[in-house]
Parts: structure tokens; C-alpha cells; sequence
């Protein structure tokens, strides 16, 4: 798909009034998305659990995972979230990307509507 990033508003809840803008690269691989851990606490977005994810270099790395409101041109949905340490990159993961109702059009690298089915 090549590296394709946008901008994506994060809050605690769809109704919360305090929110970050955080430029994201899209990876539609990886199941969860990742937000600076900072960036999450000052929201006020709570972990209520702790994960081990694989690396593509096999590695394992531990972090702690909650579940936070991302918001795109109106539309929004409250999939997990990793709350990433320092040095890791914001990423948009398949799970915020389906919540929202949007999928990577790879020849124009840009979010697009989802095709929803009820099957």
C-alpha cells in the first residue's frame, strides 16, 4: 500500500470535550491502534488490561491496552487502544479503521467508506 497517514481526532468518549489531533500512518495490518500513552492519560483514558504483541522481528514487546473514541469528518467508534511508549509512532490500526466505517483505497492511499454488510 506504500505509507499513508491522516489525521484523526482522539477523546476518552464521544461526548468528552477534551481531544487530541494525532497524525497517524496507517497500517491496516495490525489489529489495534497505537496513541502516545501521554496523550491518553491527559484524556483521561484509562488502561484495563496488559498485552503482548509480536513484532516483525519476532520480538515481544508488553503494553497496556484501553479503549478510546477516534472521530474522522464526523464519524466515529470506540475500538481498543494501545497506549504506546516513548518512541513508538501513532498507529491506525483494522479495528479503529472498521469502527469508524472506513478502508485503505491503496491506489490513491486514502481512507474511504466501507461497504457495510449484514450477513
Amino acid at each position: 500500500m506504500g505509507l499513508t497517514s491522516q489525521k484523526l481526532v482522539v477523546k476518552e468518549s464521544r461526548r468528552a470535550r477534551r481531544k487530541a489531533t494525532v497524525n497517524f500512518l496507517i497500517d491496516s495490518g495490525v489489529a489495534y491502534s497505537l496513541v502516545p500513552g501521554r496523550i491518553l492519560k491527559k484524556l483521561g483514558v484509562r488502561p484495563h488490561r496488559q498485552v503482548d504483541f509480536s513484532l516483525a522481528d519476532g520480538s515481544t514487546i508488553r503494553r497496556q491496552v484501553g479503549d478510546a473514541y477516534f472521530e474522522l469528518q464526523g464519524e466515529g467508534g470506540a475500538p481498543p487502544v494501545i497506549f504506546g511508549k516513548e518512541g513508538d509512532n501513532p498507529l491506525l490500526g483494522a479495528r479503529t479503521l472498521e469502527s469508524i466505517g472506513l478502508v485503505v483505497d491503496p491506489f490513491k492511499r486514502r481512507l474511504i467508506p466501507m461497504r457495510m454488510l449484514l450477513v
